[in-house]
């Protein structure tokens, strides 16, 4: 059921979520956080199918705010708020509002959805497009327990790392850390497998992919040994390296849907580990609205230490295809654990951070 209103208010959209599920028959509220999606009409299609189909695990009131571009003064000067309120089959388990704002409600929107949250349950921002520099600090993003942008949707994508990490908050999260969940997973598992010693790893793919980028900061944050960035033709993330005391440990994807595992003494073994779509990306992140310590390390040791300071560029700096550059430790050098094993520091002293990590 979808009922549209003109030149409307928070109390009008309210009134007519209320006649919506009465309409449909079902007048109780079960649903579990309120998403806000901030987005632009080109994208607004995509994000909302992804958050209807991420409602089925959480249900949830999603409010699309789309902030519409006035063509003349006197538009931009006359505040106009547009809704469409969706109930039913149309929204997916939970409700929908679609916010159009048009002149001086545009720099007002958090005036706008404050009254249309659900009340005691948390609040979710997901910035599809064009996410602030500082998202805690944004109007929207004040009133969220947990926000989410995407680096991957940005025009210089693995610069945006280096803008999240200066402006970090505990609750931001971007969906280029969430996409590598299967992949450190994976190599946590595989570091289980029996006691060794990592000295240095690779992380092989695309370039101007952040997600690339985090993987190679949380495998030297994690293990504190040398990683380096190669570039491959992709798509998105096609091999990790780590050199060990037993033998090269690699997991290797040439395709987007079936990779490789191989292990010293242990024959290949195939692994599903497909590229996941949007929703399946969202829903993951809705599961958690705590503060993630692991991305936050991972982020906070920066893109620039990824270089080895002769004056190699990082892979995705933007000055025309580098090729690989070689890798620092959190402390700048080549070094182990305490223990003088940086394998173990990530699959048994670090084991509940690793693990925590990877099955957010």
């Amino acid at each position: 059921m979808k009922i549209d209103l003109t030149e409307t208010t928070a109390s009008k959209i309210n009134k007519a979520l209320v006649e919506g599920r009465r309409a449909v028959g079902t007048p109780a509220i079960g649903m579990v956080l309120t998403l806000v999606i901030v987005t632009d009409e080109e994208n607004a299609y995509d994000a909302l199918k992804a958050a209807n189909e991420a409602s089925r695990e959480h249900p949830s009131r999603t409010l699309v705010v789309i902030k519409r571009v006035s063509r003349s003064p006197r538009d931009r000067a006359k505040a106009r708020l547009d809704a469409e309120v969706r109930v039913g089959t149309e929204a997916g388990t939970g409700e929908t509002v679609v916010l159009r704002l048009y002149g001086e409600a545009i720099d007002h929107a958090q005036s706008v959805v404050l009254p249309l949250l659900l009340p005691d349950a948390p609040v979710v921002v997901w910035w599809a497009v064009n996410a602030p520099l500082d998202p805690a600090k944004d109007p929207l993003g004040a009133l969220a327990q947990r926000r989410v942008t995407d680096a991957y949707a940005c025009e210089r994508p693995v610069q945006e790392l280096s803008a999240r990490a200066e402006t970090y908050t505990p609750g931001d999260t971007d969906l280029a850390w969430t996409r590598i969940t299967p992949w450190r997973s994976m190599l946590a598992a595989a570091l289980d497998q029996g006691p060794c010693t990592v000295t240095s790893a690779e992380v092989e793919g695309e370039e101007f992919n952040p997600s690339c980028e985090l993987l190679a900061m949380w495998l030297a944050s994690r293990l504190n040994v040398p990683v380096s960035r190669k570039v491959s033709g992709g798509p998105g993330l096609t091999a990790v390296r780590m050199q060990s005391s037993g033998g090269p440990i690699v997991l290797d994807r040439p395709e987007a849907s079936l990779a490789t595992l191989s292990m010293p003494g242990q024959p290949d073994r195939s692994v599903a580990l497909k590229r996941r779509e949007t929703a399946e990306l969202l829903a993951e992140e809705l599961r958690r609205l705590d503060p993630d310590d692991i991305y936050a390390a991972a982020l906070k040791f920066g893109v620039e230490r990824l270089g080895d300071g002769s004056g190699d560029q990082p892979a995705g700096s933007g000055n025309g295809g580098p090729a690989d550059t070689k890798g620092t430790t959190a402390e700048g050098e080549p070094a182990a654990s305490a223990d003088g094993n940086p394998a173990k520091a990530a699959s048994s002293g670090k084991k509940a951070s690793a693990k925590k990590a990877a099955t957010k």
